[in-house]
């Protein structure tokens, strides 16, 4: 997205880089995304959308979707692979060849509503994957958890009245994208943050909040939308978690998925932009997630 542009391709390298560093990353299994559907993607986002971003995305050069969010030549194809790899890690969990997976993907997707780009989002790859859930798997109830430190407002657009699909939030308030604090629906789930919040804060809104709710809506398969821009040393926020939060919380929503969801979860890869910080807290999560 440019060179000063916080949604770096070295976020990914530098989780990729800590996993070898930790000696996890030869224990996990490694598969290559595939294109998302035309058909997937419109259980999510509305046809005229896509069809815009297929239009627009430019042959050199560099457009602009909105203020934050920007098209190269490489940007188009990117966005159907991270979608794409929603859809496989969901494969591949409901046929049994994995407990769970970890979707190390960008650009993210969590601020991508039906029909409109933002936050440095194209398509909404967790709503992908759990729509996909839902429609290929038969699934009746799924719940995305999203620990973003940046509230998930195209995943609350397109399930706004999904009672399949519950979905629990924490985030900065008041901060981007400046809504959710005011939601109110059995499904949907948020809990703003004020700034300064640390990890007990954030701990009890898991535990008094999110936890009670899962536990009564059982899912039959979770999701996480992982965004590690919360820590301390993340200049994007004023939000105060470390690692031992993400591995808290983390091993929480596997308790939830163990007792309701035979232990089915899809994690996919949303903010994180102090690069240290992104790929020790990414680490922490996946060695939770696989029990290694």
């Amino acid at each position: 997205m440019g060179a000063h542009h916080p949604e770096c391709p070295a976020r990914l390298h530098a989780i990729e880089d800590q996993l070898i560093a930790s000696g996890l990353y030869s224990y996990l299994q490694h598969h290559d995304a595939p294109d998302v559907t035309r058909e997937q993607l419109l259980r999510v986002h509305n046809a005229a959308y896509i069809d815009h971003i297929e239009k627009a995305a430019p042959a050199e050069g560099m457009i602009s979707l909105d203020g934050d969010t920007f098209m190269n030549p490489y940007t188009y194809p990117a966005a159907l692979r991270a979608a794409g790899a929603a859809v496989m890690a969901v494969d591949l969990v409901m046929g049994g060849k994995v407990e769970n997976a970890f979707c190390n993907v960008r650009p993210p997707g969590h601020h991508a509503e039906r029909g409109r780009a933002m936050g440095f989002c194209i398509f909404n790859n967790v709503a992908v994957g759990a729509a996909h859930a839902l429609a290929a798997h038969g699934l009746s109830r799924v719940a995305i958890v999203d620990f973003d430190v940046h509230h998930g407002n195209g995943t609350e657009d397109i399930f706004s009245d999904e009672p399949q699909v519950m979905l629990c939030s924490t985030f900065q308030h008041p901060f981007y994208p400046y809504i959710g604090a005011e939601t109110r629906k059995p499904h949907i789930v948020n809990v703003p943050l004020a700034a300064g919040a640390d990890g007990s804060v954030f701990r009890n809104a898991v535990t008094e909040r999110w936890l009670p709710a899962l536990e009564a809506f059982k899912p039959e398969m979770v999701f996480i939308s992982a965004g590690f821009d919360a820590h301390r040393d993340d200049d994007m926020s004023s939000i105060g978690l470390v690692e031992a939060d993400y591995i808290w919380v983390t091993e929480q929503i596997k308790h939830i998925a163990e007792h309701h969801a035979q232990a089915r979860i899809v994690s996919v890869l949303e903010g994180g932009y102090e690069l240290h910080a992104l790929g020790r807290s990414a680490a922490a999560h996946i060695k939770v997630l696989s029990g290694l």
